[in-house]
């Protein structure tokens, strides 16, 4: 779909503070396209290390989503760089208007992105800050290249595909369906209840029923929290909200959509990451609350898994710098086992956990990321050991759509159910 106002948007943040490189779309020479990047905190206002931020998808655009998220960074002199990723929004198409291919498209391609971009702006050591499916591409360019990483910021990290598959499907299960934390043992009631409650049903309407279950239970604990979730399960189960129940379904199956949104989300050329190389399309095991059941669709058309490219925990244990793990309280994406395990094997390994929080602070909690890029930029780690600062952290407020949309969602379930 194009939409011209964003792409206007898009070519005038690149003339404020833009750049253009041109790259290969193969390794090797031949064929270039132009690789956009960002870094809108002027010289005079930069303090601390350079911070590279790659966020997540893949298929997430930098210049449009981020663009508040630099200019705050740019405020608190945060010497920020984001680059527009291959065969997405700016660097979507080579040099002759062609699409990327997707064969272009690989971790490791991007990688090599990351770093033609620091020597194209005179940077020889910055910290990377990845979100999500960012951190995998953080850890690979720390795997390749160790000495251009002052440090590593790991918001909501992935670390291995298969493993980190298992982690959130305990974790799920755990929590939300067995309900060992007496904390969220009625929410875990409720989702059991709406659960087995499609058992009497055709075998394509349980598989619809798992389906939207897992996208609603996901979708709502992380924007709104467990007590809103369990309302809705509730509502839901006396055959109430059906309306509310169905959009969120399909919000929360989102992650999985073909659709292109220009210079916002382009999953199309990024195919060979999300299913040839991370796994995303790895099959359901048939048990509740799978996160592959999302999937499951889109897989059929897209590359079969091929292995992963690089092995991040024997780079997580040679690193020989701070890696710092952002890990929210209610993130079942990459939820808190997987942090726990990044910081234990990382010799300098750091967890920062925020509460009341879903997936990816870089996205849903603005405020505290900006407040762990600093300290981290600063070279200041006992800031966010200090149960003072901690404090601060913790009290700092949730701004942009997603904290919105949480507050919005959990007035509408009290009103309505």
């Amino acid at each position: 779909m194009r939409r011209p106002g964003v792409e206007r948007s898009a070519r005038h943040l690149i003339a404020r503070g833009g750049a253009v490189l041109h790259r290969p779309v193969h390794p090797g020479g031949g064929p270039t396209f132009p690789l956009t990047h960002l870094r809108g905190t002027p010289p005079a206002r930069r303090r601390g290390l350079p911070v590279l931020v790659v966020p997540g998808g893949p298929g997430l655009a930098s210049a449009v989503p981020y663009r508040t998220w630099r200019r705050r960074a740019a405020a608190l002199g945060i010497d920020a760089l984001m680059i527009e990723h291959r065969g997405v929004g700016l660097s979507r198409r080579d040099a002759a208007g062609r699409d990327l291919p997707v064969s272009a498209v690989t971790v490791e391609s991007v990688v090599d992105d990351l770093v033609a971009v620091l020597d194209d702006d005179d940077v020889e050591r910055a910290v990377l800050y990845g979100a999500s499916y960012g951190t995998y591409v953080a850890q690979a360019f720390a795997v390749r290249h160790p000495d251009r990483v002052a440090a590593l910021v790991l918001d909501s990290p992935m670390l291995s595909v298969v493993d980190d598959v298992a982690a959130v499907r305990a974790h799920r299960r755990r929590l939300l369906w067995d309900g060992e934390d007496p904390a969220l043992a009625g929410v875990a009631a409720a989702v059991r209840e709406l659960g087995s409650g499609a058992a009497g049903r055709d075998r394509q309407q349980q598989a619809e029923m798992a389906r939207e279950l897992t996208a609603v239970v996901t979708l709502v604990h992380e924007f709104a929290g467990p007590a809103a979730l369990e309302r809705l399960l509730r509502a839901r189960a006396r055959g109430r909200l059906r309306w509310l129940w169905s959009r969120l379904a399909d919000l929360g199956a989102s992650e999985a959509s073909e659709s292109v949104q220009r210079f916002v989300m382009e999953p199309d050329l990024v195919a060979g990451i999300a299913y040839g190389q991370l796994g995303f399309g790895q099959p359901p095991d048939g048990g509740p609350l799978d996160p592959q059941l999302i999937h499951a669709e889109a897989a059929t058309h897209q590359p079969a898994f091929a292995g992963e490219p690089f092995d991040l925990v024997a780079g997580l244990r040679r690193a020989a710098f701070p890696v710092v793990v952002v890990s929210g309280e209610r993130d079942l994406t990459t939820p808190r086992p997987v942090a726990e395990r990044v910081v234990s094997l990382a010799p300098q390994g750091l967890l920062v956990a925020l509460p009341a929080t879903g997936h990816s602070a870089l996205e849903v909690h603005r405020e505290a990321s900006l407040f762990v890029a600093r300290a981290v930029a600063d070279g200041d780690l006992d800031r966010l050991r200090d149960p003072v600062s901690l404090r601060h952290l913790h009290r700092l407020p949730r701004r942009g759509l997603s904290p919105l949309a949480g507050a919005a969602l959990r007035a509408l379930v009290s009103v309505t159910s």
